[in-house]
């Protein structure tokens, strides 16, 4: 996998613009050279992940030197960049040719290794069909189908009536029922629960068990299938199975399914191929038959069947607990009191996998005594015993990894650069995948890097393998993570295929690591001094960070001229890196030699005080994030210089500067999405005029700068690709809607902390957005507390609408004034009287959201509900969120 992601990388790094600027002639002759040869690995590499049950191990034993030589390469060529962007090299002349050389014969050297073995394997590896293999190549346990035979289940009986209701329900016709969910989580356990439950066995007239193994062989499915008929009916001697073919084999379990009402259940499918070559045996008699099909990714179950699937979720603590304590003691056994506080934590630490509550059960079973001591022990202790069960816990989910295609294996293991726990942003997640170089666009694609990165985490979500932890009203993700025994899993394979080594003990100088990632999560003295020159990525976390107050004082009381020993000057040794990532510590501020790393794709640092103008060195750089306490800082002048950034992401209100160098109008940021965190004074026509491909713009005015606020419109209309638009005040200020002019192209927008005007500017202004989705005002106060919706005020596409501690008392509007909202959100509007009584009639809502609003709009909103629900519209809910409400 590592070779794969090296070849990706040189790949991304030679498809630079600029790469045909700055070489020439026979140097320029080397670089096509080592294009062609990395694109060769790619497919070699591509095909041979596509492919299911052939033997590639001398394949695999090359690919260590793949990675090798592709590194190297890469080296080489980031090295010339550099030396020709710091005046330190002939741009035209021989030296650099030569430099090429040696890893241009390298490259040709593995490459011919490569072709040798493959015309040796063609016939397995470049030319398999699907009549023999499909899906990914398998690193199968024998035991692994076992892990949940118990029958000690707990937390599964709304999902057994969930199935139970699908497999006998009305319809005639052949239904496929679809269970999907994490490995482990009981999807096998719960389909077993199913076959074996007494209304189901009265209800079918045949049963059949088949499953799927990754390395997928369509005879063998008919086989098992055979075998469970067999069992039942005599249909023929199973002696003469073995001498029919595949199609006398299929032809011989349709018909055996034509006359009965059969159950078929399909356990741990892996892909749509293998579905559409095994659907074609169900036959359809309209008689109630039912296939139940078991998965671990989403996306194969809704192809099996596009109504909705059933997915399996975690447990929650009180069936964690109850699973534990029934395998550790059983069902008809009494649990010591004392042990049941000790019992719900280590439950806890599971996570709601009931596989890993099974492993830990087992091991507390043999625990001799069960006493207080030993349980906390094991509490202090479950990972290791986790990890001290490969075959059991990481081995299950070792499946679905090595089932994955190589474009997504880095993109998965990265989720262990992140500490226990850690919840990432989308964005971030997509920015650092595409600074890593982990994705590249198809030939011939007009898809940009994040619309391709977006699509592998949607992959990956699909699969299971990443949780989505936030989400919008509209489905999108805003917050990932990972599972626990998943990240041990990342960290495991991580250091096998020395993809990324995660600091978390010390090490010696004899074991510096030979890696090119890094991710520091515990502190440890000097660990950076350890770290090869050619770390392509770090990541440094904070390792027990104090309390903001207690922050502050030791920021008093340090020295002048106080720097944490891990981050002062260290950076400027790591010429290669592309990734730099310093998660808030409580140090002074970082010094910027950091601005020599011309390579630096992503830089995350805490700000104290302003950025010096030779950040403009780093001309690679696409992200930008500056943490802390960063009100009145300016950014310098030559900011406008990077060209290559993609999101500028701030803290606090800073001051952006106008576009001017030496007085001359620079050519602005084209390719800049995201603006957060700038003062409202720095948005001048200049600077919306040289952002022109904005998509996220958010802006402040903080209290400290208030004089500075320019008495002017804030003119937006020429960025014609604005989505997303925030405003935070910080203060009240006169005439907050009158300052601005929107772009149509408006879809989510946000005031917070508005005030000096009228309900009325809300109509009249925002109807005038089109496509305007997400409408959130927060904290504002009107002149007025009435807002009076006439028939002409009609938010066409607005789906979110969320009102949050407003002065507003009374509210008339109609259905007709919101036709496709979805969701309205109140919260703290405690005085408003009532919502309207017309949004029961608005089709498309689906909920309506009180948080501590008044008690009497709390009763409009459930007079709604049961308005509606007297009408037969079952879709509308109503939550209320309220301590001193009943409900």
């Amino acid at each position: 996998m590592e070779a794969y992601t090296a070849v990706i990388s040189l790949l991304r790094t030679l498809d630079q613009p600029y790469i045909s600027e700055l070489f020439h002639g026979h140097t320029a002759n080397a670089l096509d050279s080592l294009r062609a040869t990395a694109e060769y690995f790619h497919d070699v590499l591509e095909k041979a992940s596509n492919r299911s049950g052939v033997d590639i191990e001398k394949i695999k034993s090359l690919e260590e030197e793949i990675r090798i030589v592709v590194s190297e390469a890469e080296d080489v060529v980031e090295m010339k960049i550099s030396e020709i962007i710091r005046g330190d090299s002939w741009t035209f002349g021989i030296l650099q040719h030569q430099d090429m050389l040696p890893v241009v014969e390298k490259m040709d050297t593995t490459k011919k290794q490569v072709m040798e073995i493959l015309s040796h394997e063609a016939d397995q590896i470049l030319e398999l069909t699907t009549d023999s293999f499909i899906g990914a190549s398998s690193r199968s346990d024998p035991m692994l189908s076992d892990q949940l035979k118990d029958d000690i289940v707990q937390g599964l009986d709304d999902d057994l009536e969930i199935i139970d209701k699908r497999l006998i329900g009305p319809t005639s016709d052949l239904d496929i029922v679809t269970i999907s969910g994490m490995g482990g989580i009981g999807k096998t356990t719960l389909a077993k629960k199913a076959y074996d439950h007494l209304p189901i066995r009265y209800h079918f007239d045949i049963f059949v068990w088949v499953t799927i193994s990754q390395e997928f062989r369509y005879i063998n499915v008919l086989l098992e299938a055979l075998h469970c008929i067999s069992r039942q009916r005599v249909i023929v001697n199973t002696k003469d199975y073995d001498k029919m073919n595949d199609n006398e084999l299929a032809d011989l379990v349709q018909k055996s399914l034509k006359g009965p009402r059969y159950l078929v259940v399909v356990d741990d499918i892996w892909s749509r191929d293998v579905w559409d070559s095994i659907s074609q045996i169900f036959p359809n008699r309209n008689n109630g038959s039912r296939v139940l099909l078991t998965t671990r990714e989403t996306d194969v179950a809704i192809y099996a069947n596009t109504s909705s699937p059933h997915e399996m979720n975690l447990l929650d603590l009180d069936n964690s607990w109850k699973l534990l304590r029934d395998k550790v003691f059983g069902l008809e056994h009494d649990h010591p009191p004392e042990l049941e506080e000790i019992g719900k934590r280590i439950a806890g630490k599971c996570q709601g996998l009931p596989l890993i509550i099974s492993v830990i059960a087992g091991h507390l079973s043999k625990t001799v005594p069960k006493t207080l001591e030993s349980w906390k022990y094991v509490a202090k202790t479950s990972s290791e015993i986790i990890a001290s069960h490969p075959n059991k816990c990481l081995g299950m989910l070792g499946l679905s990894y090595h089932h994955l295609p190589n474009r997504l294996k880095s993109c998965f293991l990265s989720m262990g650069d992140f500490p226990e726990d850690f919840q990432v942003d989308t964005w971030r997640l997509i920015q650092l995948w595409i600074a890593e170089g982990f994705i590249r666009a198809s030939s011939g694609s007009r898809e940009s890097l994040e619309e391709v990165a977006k699509h592998y985490l949607e992959d990956l979500i699909s699969r299971n393998l990443i949780m989505a932890r936030k989400k919008r009203f509209n489905g999108e993700v805003k917050v990932c993570g990972i599972h626990d025994l998943l990240r041990e899993f990342c960290l495991i394979e991580a250091e096998m295929t020395k993809f990324m080594h995660v600091v978390r003990t010390p090490f010696s100088p004899a074991q510096k690591p030979n890696f090119r990632r890094f991710s520091i999560q515990k502190r440890i003295e000097d660990a950076y001094k350890l770290l090869p020159p050619v770390a392509r990525s770090i990541y440094c976390f904070p390792y027990l960070c104090p309390p903001l107050e207690l922050r502050i004082k030791l920021l008093r009381i340090l020295p002048i001229d106080y720097h944490d020993p891990i981050i002062h000057g260290f950076f400027s040794d790591f010429n290669h890196l592309r990734v730099l990532t310093i998660f808030p510590f409580w140090y002074r501020p970082v010094q910027l030699v950091i601005t020599k790393l011309f390579h630096l794709r992503y830089l995350q640092i805490h700000c104290f005080e302003n950025i010096p103008e030779s950040i403009s060195e780093l001309l690679n750089l696409q992200t930008l994030i500056c943490e802390g306490p960063s009100s009145g800082i300016t950014l310098p002048r030559k900011i406008w210089m990077l060209k290559n950034l993609r999101y500028i992401r701030l803290e606090g209100a800073i001051y952006f500067p106008s576009p001017r160098i030496d007085n001359n109008l620079v050519t602005g940021m084209p390719n800049l999405e995201e603006l957060y965190g700038i003062c409202y004074s720095s948005c001048t026509n200049e600077v919306i005029s040289s952002t022109s491909n904005l998509k996220r713009l958010i802006i402040r005015v903080h209290f400290r700068i208030l004089h500075n606020i320019p008495d002017r419109p804030l003119d937006m209309s020429s960025l014609t690709k604005l989505e997303t638009f925030k405003f935070y005040w910080i203060h009240y200020l006169e005439d907050s809607i009158k300052r601005f002019v929107f772009p149509e192209s408006l879809r989510r927008l946000s005031l917070i902390m508005c005030s000096k005007f009228i309900w009325e500017e809300i109509s009249s202004t925002f109807i005038k957005l089109p496509n305007l989705e997400e409408l959130k005002l927060k904290y504002c106060r009107a002149d007025d507390d009435v807002w009076i919706m006439s028939d002409k005020d009609i938010f066409k596409s607005l789906k979110l609408l969320l009102l949050s501690e407003l002065n507003l008392k009374r509210w008339e509007a109609s259905s007709d004034n919101f036709p496709n909202l979805k969701r309205l959100v109140l919260k703290e509007c405690e005085h408003l009287q009532e919502i309207p009584t017309d949004f029961g009639e608005i089709w498309t809502l689906e909920s309506i959201e009180l948080h501590d609003c008044s008690t009497t709009s709390e009763e409009s909103a459930r007079n709604i509900e049961q308005e509606q629900e007297d009408m037969g519209n079952n879709i509308l809910k109503v939550y209320i969120h309220n301590s001193h409400s009943k409900l």
